[in-house]
């Protein structure tokens, strides 16, 4: 059993030719909020409770949340950043409301379909600190690349550039949240430059490696395939 927290406060910028009035996570998608599909497929797993980080329009969430829990089985609790503080700022403040053990952290505008119980159990059995969720993906540019050892350890992040086949950082991640890896950093952070090209370079980062479906809503193009994307992929 792990705690799943969902990173859920960005203020999609790039998606306000098309929605505009509500928080990233709240877009429409096939009739319902992505957060609601997103909840509906952690759900399927063997999960504790759900946290949300929170921060642009937080309280259209939490009104939602409130009305519509009914969707969710498992509890559903959140933090609200009053100043933005980055998505390593953002992590360890929801991650104070987690148990110790293993946490999964997800972004509230992807879906990665990624199977959340192999995820921890192998982070375990390895005894990874940290375990980023990777995902094979042909002819791309959107994405940085990740570079992966033979014993499944992260040695680098490369920058956006186009690849013709790679492997991309897919946003879930397994934290053990006894190792106190977040503990020294300063309240405002980047997960990703404080924390995951740190722990690559140390090689004490690793990977697991998953072809599950996925999709970034956070353009209006990817927020448009989801329309029927999702659907298909949460059922």
């Amino acid at each position: 059993m792990f705690d799943v927290v969902i990173l859920a406060g960005g203020l999609g910028t790039r998606l306000r030719s098309v929605v505009s009035d509500v928080p990233k996570c709240m877009a429409p998608v096939g009739g319902h909020p992505f957060l609601e599909w997103i909840l509906k497929w952690v759900g399927e797993f063997e999960v504790n409770r759900i946290i949300l980080s929170l921060g642009y329009k937080g309280n259209i969430v939490t009104d939602w949340v409130e009305s519509e829990q009914r969707f969710c089985s498992l509890p559903i609790d959140w933090v609200i950043e009053e100043t933005p503080l980055g998505t390593g700022g953002g992590i360890r403040l929801a991650m104070s409301k987690t148990a110790a053990g293993r946490v999964v952290v997800l972004n509230g505008d992807t879906f990665f379909n990624v199977d959340l119980d192999a995820l921890c159990a192998f982070s375990q059995n390895t005894g990874s600190l940290l375990t980023v969720a990777l995902k094979p993906m042909d002819d791309f540019d959107r994405y940085g690349s990740v570079i992966l050892d033979g014993d499944g350890r992260i040695t680098s992040f490369n920058e956006k550039r186009y690849c013709e086949k790679g492997l991309i950082n897919g946003g879930v991640y397994c934290i053990d949240a006894s190792g106190g890896l977040l503990a020294d950093k300063p309240e405002k952070f980047s997960f990703e430059k404080e924390v995951l090209e740190p722990l690559s370079r140390k090689g004490l980062l690793s990977g697991f490696v998953s072809d599950g479906a996925f999709i970034d809503i956070g353009i209006p193009e990817d927020w448009e395939l989801a329309q029927t994307f999702i659907p298909s992929n949460i059922r």
